[in-house]
């Protein structure tokens, strides 16, 4: 009896660690798409937003957790869904085909990404204090956000593509950027980094870029594993790190 009631006690107490978070149905077009808010934790008016924008894989666990810490930082978080509520990937190679849909229609990405940013205005988010980030799939739609202009104050790319269409003009861009990558990532060429850091410059950009040595791409994700030689795979220093990077990011986007 005993056990079974702290078995219950830490079930409530995990449910109570998330009873902010909540599913949120919204739409682009004629796309309905099912997101995760999370309530900014102790802030008073309207607080800043986040729009965390999920792997390859769809909405998962690993952006829902992440809006919930930066809940817990004082943001109002979203956790976007870019495909929609009712596309889901089956497996890695459905996930391919979906992911590089977007990538190749980047204004599909781009008002998927836009749809997002208002409903997190609607539930409350600082229309002027809105950060993009995202994970994978993810890190290259808050680059999209970006170089379609779309109103917010701060990217952030973890471990995300970081190429576009070479015939694509770069564009003015006044969002503050930040990019956290594996030195070692098989999956971003040479040539994406030098056209991305072109892109950055011909467009006026406060940016960054920083390098985790030892890690590949997903370094981010645990269930990646730890085999490097994957090429994917989880890194808890670049992990860490790169969270520690991103606070001190919003702290200085929110506080200009």
């Amino acid at each position: 009896m005993r056990l079974l009631k702290i078995i219950i006690a830490f079930v409530m107490l995990t449910n109570i660690a998330f009873a902010q978070g909540k599913d949120v149905t919204y739409s682009d077009g004629s796309a309905s798409l099912k997101g995760f808010f999370v309530k900014a934790q102790g802030a008073k008016g309207k607080a800043p937003g986040v729009i965390v924008i999920h792997a390859w894989m769809g909405l998962d666990e690993h952006a829902k957790n992440s809006a919930d810490q930066l809940s817990k930082l004082g943001y109002n978080a979203f956790a976007a869904d870019i495909y929609g509520e009712n596309s889901r990937p089956k497996d890695k190679q459905e996930a391919a085909k979906t992911s590089s849909y977007y990538k190749s229609n980047p204004s599909i990405y781009q008002s998927r990404i836009k749809a997002a940013i208002e409903e997190l205005i609607k539930l409350g988010a600082d229309p002027d204090k809105i950060v993009v980030m995202g994970y994978c799939f993810g890190g290259t739609g808050a680059l999209e956000a970006a170089r379609g202009q779309l109103p917010v104050a701060g990217i952030v790319s973890f471990h995300g593509g970081l190429g576009k269409d070479t015939t694509r003009v770069n564009v003015l861009i006044k969002p503050k950027v930040l990019v956290l990558h594996g030195a070692d990532d098989p999956y971003v060429s040479d040539a994406d980094i030098k056209g991305f850091q072109k892109e950055m410059r011909d467009g006026k950009a406060d940016w960054q870029m920083v390098y985790y040595g030892n890690a590949v791409h997903a370094f981010t994700e645990e269930r990646a594993g730890n085999d490097n030689s994957k090429g994917a795979a989880y890194n808890e220093k670049a992990a860490k790190r790169s969270w520690e990077a991103l606070v001190v990011f919003l702290k200085e986007v929110f506080k200009a």
